[in-house]
């Protein structure tokens, strides 16, 4: 017997593409995904993007300028609904950072159909919940994967 674990997704030049399965709890009676959910999507793609790229969340906030991130800004756009039992892919691009700011595309994809996309700006934060500027270790895990 092959067991399948779960994956962060894979690389594909400077994207990220990670596989989301629409389940029953993700639906509102009808069967459509309820809109909140795609904010779930987004984050798992993100998160799991950084995981990919060496990135670790408990690296980030054990170290000695403990680092966390906050959104700050997204812009979500539907243009189809997701609906259950759909297997989607969320691709994520890490385009630039400037400042203590980070700038990302995101697109939730069934097959080739764009469902929706989003344009993220996360901001590095101290545990005091200022801004301040990303560490170096995240700076160079990213560096392969921003625009040029």
């Amino acid at each position: 017997m092959t067991i399948d674990l779960p994956t962060a997704g894979r690389f594909e030049g400077r994207a990220h593409f990670l596989p989301v399965r629409i389940y029953y709890e993700d639906t509102d009676f009808s069967g459509v995904v309820y809109h909140a959910n795609y904010l779930r999507y987004f984050e798992r793609g993100r998160s799991d993007y950084l995981r990919l790229a060496g990135v670790s969340h408990t690296e980030l906030l054990d170290g000695d300028a403990p680092t966390a991130f906050a959104v700050n800004r997204i812009t979500l756009d539907f243009v189809k609904p997701a609906r259950i039992d759909d297997a989607l892919v969320v691709v994520s691009t890490y385009d630039r950072v400037k400042g203590p700011r980070i700038f990302i595309s995101q697109t939730l994809k069934r097959g080739e159909e764009v469902l929706a996309t989003a344009a993220v700006e996360a901001c590095c934060i101290a545990l005091n919940g200022r801004p301040k500027k990303p560490p170096v270790l995240l700076l160079q895990r990213l560096q392969p994967y921003l625009e040029p």
